[in-house]
């Protein structure tokens, strides 16, 4: 496929899991894509090398988001003259506890990190996007759900995906599309933990319309759908990719 030649995207946290295979997919459809990555630098050399295995074109950057000047250092690592067209807003961590335990510490980094800095990013991206491009965030299912052993998480997840209407509103006059993907359970280092147990696997895919677990290729696709021209009249929404995870009550015996 060529539906993105001649196209350059950013992919943050785009290392593993879900970034990983965003990053695959936009380079096998003719992106050049930067590959971000925190702290896990043989893991971006990998997506890079099967990205120029597969015949595509790519590249790691570093920057550990949470920390001060983060963002400052990504760009400048890009570099002044890095023209853009694909923002892929994926970085993000999780928050794994209840209103009763959750500490201010773990709430401001999981706000700082899941929230603050996919703004940021996409302020410092703004003089480098081209005009008709695609800014593209990773949300979570958790937004429409009550899950509350991750509060935090779920909080953050929502207020990304609030972005995607004003920041659509703003970036309209300039043809650029802003959406968010909100994925249910998908299977990587950030579920492996919970899905090795398999009554807690059944549960998941229990409450799925499809009946299984994501897989990161499942996401992936929907970002390349928006990355491309065919979703040139779709902005400020959210796709939910999470196989129909609790859309009502399940069929007995289902």
């Amino acid at each position: 496929m060529s539906t993105l030649q001649n196209k350059t995207a950013l992919v943050t946290g785009g290392s593993r899991g879900i970034g990983r295979a965003i990053a695959l997919r936009l380079a096998a459809d003719g992106a050049r894509v930067a590959v971000h990555y925190g702290s896990d630098e043989a893991a971006a050399k990998e997506t890079v090398a099967r990205v120029e295995a597969a015949g595509g074109q790519a590249f790691a950057v570093q920057a550990s988001f949470g920390t001060e000047g983060a963002v400052d250092r990504l760009f400048e690592r890009l570099g002044a003259d890095f023209a853009l067209d694909i923002l892929v807003n994926n970085a993000g961590i999780a928050s794994t506890h209840g209103v009763a335990e959750v500490t201010e510490a773990e709430l401001s980094r999981v706000l700082a990190v899941n929230v603050t800095t996919p703004l940021l990013v996409v302020q410092r991206a703004l003089p480098l996007l081209r005009d008709g491009g695609r800014i593209i965030n990773i949300g979570s299912v958790a937004s429409r759900m009550a899950v509350p052993i991750q509060i935090g998480y779920t909080a953050s997840k929502a207020a990304l995906e609030s972005l995607a209407p004003t920041l659509a509103l703003d970036l309209g006059p300039r043809g650029i599309t802003v959406n968010t993907v909100a994925p249910g359970v998908v299977r990587t280092d950030m579920t492996a933990h919970f899905l090795a147990v398999p009554e807690l696997a059944a549960g998941v895919e229990s409450v799925a319309c499809l009946r299984r677990i994501g897989e990161p290729d499942d996401v992936a696709d929907i970002v390349a759908f928006l990355a491309g021209p065919d979703s040139r009249w779709i902005t400020g929404q959210t796709l939910d990719a999470s196989g129909g995870t609790w859309l009502g009550p399940m069929q007995p015996g289902a």
